[in-house]
């Protein structure tokens, strides 16, 4: 109904004091336009509510301190390329992997063909730029961590083993069919038994009879072992008691690959449990730059940066992901990223992901400057990274409710999958103590 004097109650004084001071027509056309809770608090004496509009979020930005801003051209393009690749190619079947826990086999054509392109100037391990090499772990783990450990099995340890121990022989026969992905690898040396101590426990033997090896013993986890091709076995040798590196092929008489189940993290992952018994290996098959188990460490001090650069894309893309999805959500009426306290989880989230960012460049930065990095800088970099990771993912799950143990939303499997990456690669307290020991001069392991 139209709001005219007679239906308000206004009486013909009040109405011609109030035409001195104001439109009176305006004023009632602007009464007709509120509803009748409006009308209500008018009467009251309330100021009518405003609508409220949210403004169009600005465009999510993982890296607020430009920290990648001064890549190399080349870094930028293996960057953004690894990005395109995981995001158009990797993502659509991210969470059905996950959930069936299969590794999508038939993203490795594609996979081959990244790597050609990223490549581009050569393999090389430890690598000539491992800044590069760095970004393609970030890019990976912020969108799939279990795709980023199949290439970090493949193109780092066990392609890394060929690289620094192999014979011209043994590169020749496997690593340049294992660069086109013709060939996958994998490496074992975690024991059922032994994790930490598998520098002094190792189990696994291997016998020397003529030119053949004989290998006994377990292995336990060894990514991508269900259908990896060959294996770099690490087995200790009985006669003067130094690890030694075997390469196994998938088939081999003896060499029983049962894959690990139960697993509520990477579970896209194919882990599993190795039972090797009388497994004959040619002397051919061993790997000639190993004599003794700090041979290994080299490598796997490289391999555990590049844990803490996975460590940080895992947690930017977790961040990512809780951003959007808290700019999508409404509650109350309105976006909940104009709640308070969103807005500090998100600055938080932030504030640790941008750290994370600044450390790994750094770390990049003095290997690329060394031509190596030392144990002890790995080891700092894992246990810091994958502490603040852990934070970062849990500020995300949590301010998501309970959409957020849903895998829709991605976020659950990124929280969920930092758990290996905290895990693996030895523990928090085993790298803990290498970094101790560097620090101090003293050791404190058992």
């Amino acid at each position: 109904m139209e709001a005219t004097p007679d239906r308000l109650g206004i009486d013909p004084e009040t109405l011609s004091r109030l035409s001195d001071k104001t439109d009176v027509s305006a004023l009632l056309d602007r009464l007709d336009d509120l509803d009748a809770r409006d009308l209500e608090r008018l009467a009251d004496g309330a100021r009518p509510a405003r609508p409220q509009r949210s403004p169009e979020p600005p465009p999510i930005d993982g890296d607020f301190y430009d920290v990648f801003a001064d890549l190399t051209d080349e870094q930028k393009r293996v960057k953004q390329r690894v990005r395109s690749f995981m995001e158009e190619t990797v993502a659509p079947q991210a969470n059905e992997a996950w959930e069936e826990g299969v590794f999508p086999r038939d993203l490795i054509p594609a996979a081959g063909d990244l790597f050609a392109d990223v490549m581009s100037d050569g393999y090389s391990f430890p690598p000539d730029d491992p800044i590069a090499v760095g970004l393609i772990s970030y890019e990976m783990s912020r969108v799939d961590p279990s795709f980023c450990t199949f290439w970090g099995v493949h193109t780092g340890l066990s392609m890394g083993s060929l690289a620094m121990f192999g014979s011209e022989e043994q590169k020749e026969k496997y690593l340049r069919p294992m660069e086109d992905f013709e060939m996958i690898g994998s490496w074992a040396l975690t024991e059922p038994k032994h994790g930490s101590d598998a520098s002094r426990g190792l189990e696994t033997t291997a016998v020397k009879r003529g030119d053949t090896w004989v290998l006994n013993g377990a292995k336990k986890w060894s990514g991508n072992a269900t259908f990896a091709d060959v294996n770099i076995i690490w087995a200790r040798d009985t006669r003067d008691g130094n690890v030694k590196g075997f390469l196994v092929e998938l088939g081999t008489e003896g060499y029983e690959v049962e894959k690990l189940p139960g697993k509520i993290s990477k579970r896209a992952v194919e882990n599993v449990l190795i039972e090797i018994n009388d497994v004959e290996v040619p002397e051919s098959n061993r790997l000639p730059g190993v004599e003794k188990f700090a041979d290994v460490g080299l490598q796997l001090a490289s391999c555990r940066a590049g844990v803490a650069w996975e460590a940080a894309g895992l947690a930017a893309g977790a961040y990512e992901k809780a951003l959007e999805y808290c700019n999508e959500r409404i509650q109350f009426g309105k976006r909940i990223t104009s709640f308070q306290m969103v807005q500090d989880q998100l600055v938080r989230m932030l504030g640790k992901v941008t750290a994370l960012q600044t450390f790994v460049m750094q770390l990049g930065r003095a290997e690329a400057r060394d031509g190596y990095i030392t144990p002890e800088r790995a080891s700092l970099a894992k246990v810091w990274c994958c502490d603040t990771m852990r934070e970062v993912v849990s500020i995300a799950r949590g301010l998501m409710g309970g959409n957020g143990i849903l895998l829709e939303h991605d976020v659950a499997r990124l929280f969920a999958d930092a758990e290996a990456v905290y895990a693996y690669e030895g523990s928090r307290e085993m790298n803990a103590l290498i970094v101790g020991r560097g620090i101090t001069g003293q050791s404190a392991f058992v």
